[in-house]
């Protein structure tokens, strides 16, 4: 490769470079086991940035706000979209697609049969004063939107190709307004293709169609113009796991060149390999990159990793003796800033619509659910799930968790309005595993329940109206649930549940409340609260 002939001048100049961008060499943590992550308060980093589930990552910046897009598989609304304004801080800013049924009637309510498949990768680009989206889902196709702002309103979610077996589409428009979309047909040996796109952005021209490359496992697409080349940005599988990989060419359609090795296959840090590219406004380079690894409980966690040009091409992290990017674990903050922002996480209900941190485990049936009939509370309908498990049971309401020290979720619920054959409560949730702790009404008796799995534990009788039910863990992922009476005194209850990865994505917290026996019942959840530490 010819990333590894550099001189002895270019090596010395890697390390000049690495010198002033302020990359702190630190040691690196085991896999998962950060004491600290994100703003250091000291005008650094650490990585992670994110430590949560936010697979696929993509990021632009416009004017001074960084805006960034991760998948969502099966949850609803769908395609969530992140902001900042250092590349370190970042809060939810909304959704795209408020109606995943859309994109496929299996991912509603009634059908539930899309686990791990969905709103795969996409990408977010600024064009026209207007906000371009695209994603795939590996069923149905490709799918685009477009908004005047981030936060929306989006218009309609619209097909741009209906074809099975395709992923990590990405746009790009040309200066001279010319679209174009790159994607992968992983079905076809992964074969890279580019399309023209209409003028609109709403369909591709077939008949523009053009393989630009092919290699093992060859996705996560993205294009760029820099310095008159057009960069091609994708990952491929190589001896011992993912690595970045980058083709440019003086034309869009080729040829390009041989294609470069931007970062090392590296494994043990659960192969940082899929993001984006991005210049601040002083000029400097960063990769926000998602870990792809799977099986992790944590998900694919988020870390910002400085870029570094040799030679004409962005090499990932830190250069090694040979000038391929490896993992930094700490560096100077990309632009500086005082305050401290953490993704959302607590709700009191007291907003008519819900937060941005929310998603439903697919479709939700609307007529379940309300912030209005009683102020300030969440009130979910209990109705009949496909099947006696969370996993099939509609209206079941998640977020992210956290890997950090310390994390601890809780949550407030009148059981009043329970009847016989519901059970509610909160879950550690991910498909095919989850666990909770609840109460179940049988009769007019209602009894505390821990769930893992199908396997239910039954407890005390529960006699009052209102119960407070709690969920704690730290880095190692093992949750200990408790229960409350009265919202001070908390009693263990079941077994520590390991937080797991199912489906593509990492655990979350889950509300939940279903009806084996019938369409009746209802709980209200006056607040969740999930704390974590920095």
């Amino acid at each position: 490769m010819k990333l590894r002939v550099f001189t002895v001048s270019i090596i010395a100049f890697v390390f000049i470079n690495l010198s002033s961008s302020g990359q702190s060499a630190i040691t690196a943590p085991a896999w998962g086991n950060w004491t600290s992550w994100g703003d250091q308060r000291d005008g650094t980093f650490r990585n992670p940035v994110l430590p949560g589930d936010y697979s696929d990552i993509d990021c632009i910046r416009v004017g001074d706000d960084y805006y960034a897009v991760s998948s969502t598989f099966q949850y609803s609304p769908g395609f969530v979209i992140l902001h900042s304004k250092d590349l370190v801080n970042w809060s939810i800013l909304g959704h795209v697609v408020n109606d995943i049924s859309v994109i496929s009637p299996e991912m509603n309510w009634d059908r539930m049969n899309r686990y791990g498949r969905g709103v795969w990768a996409g990408a977010i680009r600024y064009h026209q004063n207007r906000f371009w989206v695209y994603f795939g889902d590996p069923d149905e196709g490709y799918f685009m939107s477009s908004s005047v702002k981030p936060e929306g309103p989006w218009e309609p979610v619209h097909k741009v190709w209906a074809e099975k077996g395709w992923d990590d589409c990405s746009p790009f428009w040309d200066d001279d307004g010319q679209g174009y979309l790159i994607g992968t047909n992983f079905s076809d040996g992964y074969k890279i293709h580019l399309f023209k796109m209409s003028a609109d952005g709403k369909s591709l021209l077939k008949e523009s169609d053009k393989v630009i490359h092919q290699s093992k496992g060859s996705e996560a697409n993205k294009l760029y113009k820099i310095n008159g080349y057009y960069y091609h940005l994708f990952s491929e599988v190589r001896a011992g796991g993912r690595a970045l990989m980058m083709e440019r060419a003086r034309k869009i359609t080729g040829p390009y060149e041989t294609p470069q090795q931007l970062s090392e296959v590296q494994l043990h840090f659960h192969e940082p390999n899929q993001g984006g590219l991005i210049q601040t406004t002083k000029g400097d380079w960063y990769f926000l990159t998602h870990h792809g690894t799977g099986d992790d409980w944590s998900g694919r966690v988020v870390s910002l990793l400085p870029v570094h040009w040799i030679a004409g091409w962005p090499i990932i992290g830190s250069p090694d003796t040979a000038g391929i990017g490896e993992m930094v674990w700490s560096a100077k903050k990309p632009v500086k800033s005082n305050r401290i922002i953490s993704p959302q996480t607590n709700d009191e209900f007291e907003a008519q619509v819900l937060q941005p941190q929310w998603e439903w485990n697919y479709q939700p049936r609307q007529d379940k659910w309300s912030l209005t009939e009683r102020k300030g509370w969440l009130r979910l309908y209990a109705f009949r799930p496909l099947a006696d498990n969370i996993l099939n049971a509609g209206n079941t309401l998640t977020q992210r968790t956290y890997r950090t020290t310390h994390n601890e979720a809780s949550v407030k619920i009148d059981i009043s309005r329970m009847t016989s054959g519901q059970k509610a409560g909160l879950s550690h949730f991910g498909a095919p595993n989850y666990s909770a702790i609840g109460v179940q009404c049988e009769g007019s008796v209602k009894n505390l329940i821990f769930m893992n799995k199908e396997v239910v534990t039954i407890g005390p009788e529960i006699t009052v109206d209102n119960i407070w039910l709690k969920s704690v863990w730290g880095l190692d992922g093992k949750s200990h649930y408790s229960y409350s009476p009265d919202g001070v005194t908390f009693t263990p209850f079941g077994d520590s549940y390991q937080l797991r990865w199912g489906a593509y994505r990492g655990d979350r917290l889950a509300l939940f409340t279903y009806n084996t026996k019938d369409d009746t019942g209802s709980v209200d959840v006056d607040y969740f609260h999930y704390a974590y530490t920095k």
